[in-house]
């Protein structure tokens, strides 16, 4: 991870952060960007000293504005066909879940996030935004049909006409912040970048002093449980209760409960 161009990564405890870094192309996702998120993902699934990421980006202006206008794919420098049947979906593997990472990810979202930002929006486990934030989507704007990122919103708790308005206004409406918490898209608002920061490093701080297996059988069997019918994830509540299940994590948890009081925060 020594040789990262398009992003950044540091690591402060069990929390690792990582930084979309082209704030001159408003954070855009290109073939680089891509490929860097995806091997990082996937080289976290078995990082032991993460257990959980903060993913937020460079610059003001924007989270990502989606997929650059320059984007060319890294395979022969070919175009992409729109055929059906050989179409690869460029931010197929931008987000976490699609690379089988069931660490927490927390997303502190500073400026715009739009279009393609919900390939990464839509797999992170909560969102925390500055006032600043604004979400819409303007494929429709713009003569392209929005399919992946609405699709992947659907997961999240958010109302399907809210969905739908974001979806077809387009370009014409941009959601605030105070909106997008209120119908449960962020979970948390602050006022500024520095507050963003605190707010997602203490989540994640918090998230990363529980025994890991248990925090990662429990997102595991919640991320199921949005897809599967209801008594399919519950037929599957067993399994994922046995991986998280160990004597360490139960010895770990005991030290916690006869140890100093953990005064909770409230929101």
């Amino acid at each position: 991870m020594d040789d990262l161009s398009t992003i950044t990564w540091r690591q402060d405890g069990g929390v690792g952060w990582v930084t979309l870094a082209r704030p001159d192309r408003y954070n855009a996702f290109d073939q680089v960007m891509c490929d860097e998120l995806s091997a990082l993902w996937r080289h976290l699934r078995t990082d032991d000293s993460v257990r959980a990421v903060v993913l937020g980006a460079e610059g003001a202006k924007a989270f990502c504005t989606g997929i650059d206008r320059d984007f060319v794919p890294s395979e022969g420098g070919a175009e992409y066909t729109f055929s059906p049947y050989t179409y690869d979906d460029p931010g197929k593997l931008l987000g976490p879940k699609s690379n089988e990472l069931w660490k927490p990810v927390i997303a502190a979202v500073d400026g715009i996030a739009c279009g393609g930002a919900f390939y990464l929006l839509g797999e992170v486990d909560f969102i925390i935004a500055t006032e600043a934030s604004r979400f819409f989507d303007p494929h429709v704007t713009y003569g392209m049909p929005a399919v992946y990122e609405p699709l992947l919103m659907l997961h999240r708790d958010m109302p399907l006409g809210e969905i739908l308005r974001m979806t077809l206004l387009g370009n014409h409406e941009r959601m605030t912040a105070a909106r997008a918490r209120e119908i449960g898209l962020v979970s948390e608002v602050v006022a500024d970048a520095a507050a963003l920061e605190d707010a997602a490093g203490w989540a994640a701080a918090a998230i990363a002093s529980a025994p890991p297996a248990a925090i990662q059988a429990t997102l595991r069997s919640l991320w199921a449980g949005r897809e599967l019918s209801r008594q399919q994830a519950l037929d599957l509540g067993g399994t994922f209760l046995a991986l998280g299940m160990s004597e360490e994590a139960l010895a770990e948890g005991q030290k916690v409960f006869e140890g100093e009081r953990i005064i909770p925060r409230e929101r």
